[in-house]
């Protein structure tokens, strides 16, 4: 599915679609949050690009736990810890390898999942990123259930997690700075979701 070359690859992709969509993400934020997902975002994914050059070579264990960790130290608000724990569970699902196949994916992706639970005491239904992730897991299993190849596995992730994120904006926050707002955040879509469903789109537009 994907080697070390192209996983640094999907990072670097990833940037710059925050880079893209920065302003979005941060429009989100505004009646909910801090204002700031998309800037951060950015910021913490600009300091990855710069780690990326000596990332080359190394494994996709290691690729990973690199960019959660300099998230962590990078980005603010909940964003930074979230992003980061998840990055790095996923590093820790694949330690020492230097590909990845669809198994391997669904597993990275369930420790990323995990890792976001738990450091945000969170589960669905509260309007956070993992109303997109964990649909778009299920979704995925299901269609490497069925025999779908890597495309379509991907391509069912992505349609459910767009699903989970625009599903948001019919919940009422209990968790995080969207909490806050309690039920004038209905009608707002959850920023940690979109910006999960974007990272989701570019690897299944680099795979």
């Amino acid at each position: 599915m994907a080697d070390s070359k192209k996983v640094l690859e999907i990072i670097k992709a990833i940037g710059l679609e925050m880079e893209a969509h920065k302003g979005y993400l941060t429009e989100l934020d505004q009646p909910i949050g801090d204002s700031d997902h998309g800037i951060n975002l950015a910021r913490g994914f600009g300091a990855v690009e710069q780690k990326l050059p000596s990332l080359e070579g190394k494994d996709i264990g290691t690729i990973l736990k690199t960019v959660g960790m300099t998230l962590v130290s990078t980005v603010g608000g909940a964003s930074g810890p979230l992003y980061g724990t998840a990055y790095m569970k996923a590093g820790m699902a694949v330690a020492g390898k230097l590909e990845v196949d669809k198994a391997d994916f669904l597993t990275l992706m369930d420790a990323a999942i995990q890792g976001v639970a738990q450091r945000g005491k969170a589960e669905t239904g509260e309007a956070t990123m993992l109303d997109a992730m964990v649909p778009s897991l299920k979704a995925m299993k299901e269609a490497d259930a069925q025999g779908k190849d890597v495309k379509e596995m991907l391509a069912a992730g992505i349609e459910a997690a767009w699903a989970g994120a625009e599903s948001t904006k019919d919940m009422i926050a209990t968790k995080g700075r969207a909490s806050y707002v309690g039920e004038r955040g209905l009608g707002h879509q959850d920023p940690g979701a979109t910006s999960y469903s974007y990272m989701l789109q570019v690897i299944g537009e680099r795979i």
